[in-house]
């Protein structure tokens, strides 16, 4: 084994100080850490103080800043980034085993694995739509079953009075129902808390996140969003599909299920990541085109979070498992809703459709569709800071599951009594036709024949309140109804989202936008009196729905399309698109969007699409990690497992040296190799000594890599007799013999480019005569694009 003189410390090696890299869980609300290190001859002085999970700022002494230059090397702070996650193997590890098995491949067999690639998808949208139609039909009939027992109960106490009764009996009932919610997701699996989108953004972009495809999570996911949303809060089921279809596509695409230990001995060939990246992508396009019955919108909301891996087929593929979604969907629905053949229920929700001749829109009207997507930033952004700071609030002190369990109860009961105490005391009565197709009417203290508006928008699901903000009547609501609800949605959907429990926050987004966009079309009609036919406040709804779940979270090309999809009217495509370009802009302004203040927050190498704009003049010397720790192409057992035993580092990737015989030269590149390979390796024991001794020794194959996969055993789990510690390993079949490499004077906008297109783990770095310098992880590169300033603010040291 051989290491390569140090330069700065690895990203997960303990630094001269003893100090330690962060190893702790997520949102774990680490203390403060401040640490320096000593001055090296030659090497100026750095200081890195206050840094921890979620404070990503640095302190600079005047002394710094006076002398800030360009770095002779950029520190690699341990505290920026979790050791939690590893990255994926999206490249092929194309060593000898599997180039041997592609060229016995012959093209029909080829041509079978592709047409398994289709079925996949097909089972994967079909199960997905399934998944979808099981969550619809139970929160539709378990919210009917509390708001009718509610509603009895208001009734009867409304002459007679006693309705503190009917509040008391809304507040448990959603307490309830959301404690058995909280307490499945933070006890049992507490990576199915909230959307689950980060997570995946982070999967597709190349992060393994814990636990995040596991059946276990998806069984968590599904009755968790039920609670919720059954539960009264102020959350959406739709986000939640996302996650879910991506567990599904996980689970399929394998054949098996770890959890249940059951091995059907089908689709062996997709145990990798590149494969399973795919299906994932497929996956969660179907959960989108489920959710809103847009699947072409599914398939950009895929493409946007992963086009670098894209190509033809696979986009069809994506496409095909979106379409079979919601289909499935829409046939289940229509047999659940016994109007069989009536293919009107395409998403889990339904805008309605804008006709295009009854609700257009006008060319001077343009402007004011932009203004409301600058009012949409705005308050996207004043969305996203203020759940920032709670967020860091719960990782301090909200921390333990029972504590986040009471919390959730919290919240239920303050949204009902904050949804009773409004119904109860507004006054906006509106007449109730036969043609209305209310659910749930409240008429409360109004007139016979007249129901509580302000009961629309609280004593309903979510869905069902945003349908109703873009389709009933002009009048059908005051503006003190909708400002009202407006103010008091927009923190309660701010509270809720982060909560230990399975929760979306695209309805509502969704649901406030509508709000106060109905609101802008109702001053708008009233300051131009009469009022004119193109103020119509469910053009204005939609629109200013839009503006807020953009500003939200940060979404333009699928999300334009997703929008549009829904409202079945590509009319409003330009608005849509302007009003999203516009709040994302204003937004970003200010903070970054929902997802992305929630990957940050849990250090999570995310990579994003470009470099630091200020980065060229920065090379792979600078970012690289060195000491690099390699292993000779024929190396000693017990070496291998005192490297991989090694508790203070935790390498993934080991370059692969080798030195000519007799010869003086330095050893030189001649491959790479990932820690999962060497526990294969080891398990089954390919030592050269043994490989001579037994006559019919078998030949390792591919197909016990896959075997293994994806939970591979931790070495401690190896067991390695002392004589077989002295046996010799022969790493040349296994070893990747053409990994990617730089020289070390590679720009820094290169190397990035080169992890973002090619879904690199490891970019091994070397010198002019392909001796090994150093080596380039995604948390090397994800260090110096963290935060609103990026590469600025870990610029600490000096010439």
């Amino acid at each position: 084994m051989a290491n390569i003189t140090k330069k700065v410390s690895w990203s997960s090696r303990a630094d001269e100080t003893g100090i330690l890299g962060e190893g702790t869980p997520l949102l774990n609300g680490s203390e403060q850490l401040t640490h320096s290190r000593q001055p090296s001859e030659g090497r100026s002085v750095f200081q890195i103080g206050r840094l921890s999970t979620v404070d990503l700022e640095e302190e600079i002494t005047s002394d710094e800043d006076s002398q800030r230059g360009r770095p002779n090397e950029i520190p690699h702070n341990e505290k920026l980034l979790s050791l939690k996650f590893e990255s994926l193997d999206y490249d092929n590890i194309e060593n000898q085993l599997f180039l041997e098995e592609e060229r016995r491949m012959s093209h029909m067999n080829f041509r079978c694995l592709e047409i398994s690639r289709w079925v996949v998808c097909g089972l994967i949208g079909f199960l997905t739509g399934l998944i979808a139609c099981f969550i619809d039909i139970a929160v539709e009939e378990l919210a009917g079953i509390k708001y009718q027992v509610v509603k009895k109960n208001i009734e009867n106490f409304t002459e007679v009075g006693g309705l503190s009764i009917s509040l008391l009996l809304w507040a448990v009932l959603n307490s309830a129902i959301v404690m058995v919610g909280g307490i499945i997701v933070a006890f049992f699996e507490p990576i199915a808390a909230g959307s689950g989108i980060p997570q995946i953004k982070c999967y597709l972009n190349g992060v393994k996140i814990p636990r995040v495809v596991r059946l276990k999570t998806l069984v968590v996911k599904v009755a968790g969003v039920i609670c919720s949303v059954v539960g009264g809060l102020a959350v959406g089921k739709e986000g939640p599909m996302i996650h879910s279809g991506a567990v599904v596509a996980a689970g399929v695409s394998q054949g098996r299920s770890t959890s249940l230990k059951r091995d059907f001995k089908i689709f062996e060939y997709f145990r990798r990541d590149t494969e399973k990246r795919d299906f994932v992508s497929a996956g969660a396009a179907a959960g989108v085109s489920a959710a809103f019955g847009a699947p072409v919108g599914g398939v950009l909301f895929a493409l946007e979070e992963g086009a670098s891996f894209w190509n033809q087929m696979l986009t069809w593929r994506i496409f095909f498992a979106s379409m079979i979604s919601t289909f499935t969907l829409n046939i289940f629905l229509s047999v659940y809703n016994k109007n069989p053949g009536d293919l009107s229920n395409p998403g889990l929700i339904n805008f309605g459709r804008f006709p295009v001749d009854g609700v257009a829109y006008n060319f001077y009207e343009i402007p004011l569709f932009i203004a409301m997507g600058a009012i949409g930033g705005l308050l996207g952004a004043l969305f996203n800071i203020l759940n920032y700071w709670l967020t860091i609030f719960r990782i301090r002190y909200v921390h333990r599951p029972c504590l986040q369990v009471m919390e959730a109860m919290l919240v239920a009961a303050v949204t009902a009594t904050v949804s009773f105490t409004m119904i109860y005391f507004s006054n906006d009565c509106q007449p109730l036709g036969p043609e209305d197709k209310k659910e749930y009417p409240l008429q409360l203290f109004c007139a016979d024949g007249e129901y509580n508006s302000m009961a629309t928008t609280f004593f309903n699901t979510p869905e069902r309140s945003v349908h109703s903000l873009f389709h009933n009547q002009p009048g059908t609501y005051n503006p003190l109804t909708l400002g009202l609800f407006t103010l008091t949605y927009f923190f309660l959907a701010c509270w809720t989202y982060g909560l230990a429990v399975s929760a979306g926050v695209f309805i509502p987004s969704l649901l406030i936008g509508a709000a106060w966009g109905r609101l802008c079309g109702f001053l708008l009609a009233a300051i131009t009196t009469p009022a004119p036919l193109w103020a119509d406040p469910g053009k204005y709804a939609l629109i200013g729905a839009a503006a807020q779940l953009g500003g939200i979270v940060r979404m333009t090309l699928s999300l334009t399309v997703i929008m549009v999809e829904a409202t079945g009217n590509v009319t409003y495509g330009l608005p849509i698109m302007l009003v999203l370009m516009t709040s994302k802009i204003v937004g970003d302004y200010f903070v970054e969007g929902l997802y992305d203040i929630h990957i940050k927050l849990q250090s999570i190498p995310f990579l994003h699409w470009e470099a630091p704009a200020t980065s060229h003049w920065l090379t792979a010397r600078e970012v690289m990690s060195s000491p690099v720790t390699c292993l000779n192409r024929i190396e000693k057992v017990g070496t291998i497992v005192d490297t991989l035993s090694n508790t203070s580092t935790n390498h993934n990737g080991f370059p692969v040296v080798v030195q000519v015989s007799g010869s003086d030269e330095p050893e030189k590149l001649c491959g790479l190799i990932l820690r999962s390979q060497l526990i294969v390796l080891l398990k089954h024991k390919v030592f050269v000594e043994l490989a001579r001794s037994r006559l019919t020794h078998r030949k390792l194959q591919l197909k016990d890599f896959r075997d293994a996969y994806p939970r591979f055993p931790p070495i401690q789990s190896i067991h390695v007799s002392q004589d077989e510690r002295e046996c010799m390993m022969d790493l040349t079949e296994f070893m990747n013999a053409t990994p990617y490499t730089v020289p070390q004077e590679t720009s820094l906008p290169r190397v990035f480019k080169l992890f973002r297109a090619l879904g690199l783990r490891h970019l091994v770095v070397v010198d002019d005569e392909n001796r090994v310098v150093g080596l380039v992880t995604r948390k090397d590169l994800a260090r110096y694009h963290i935060g609103k300033h990026g590469l600025e603010e870990l610029q600490l040291a000096q010439t």
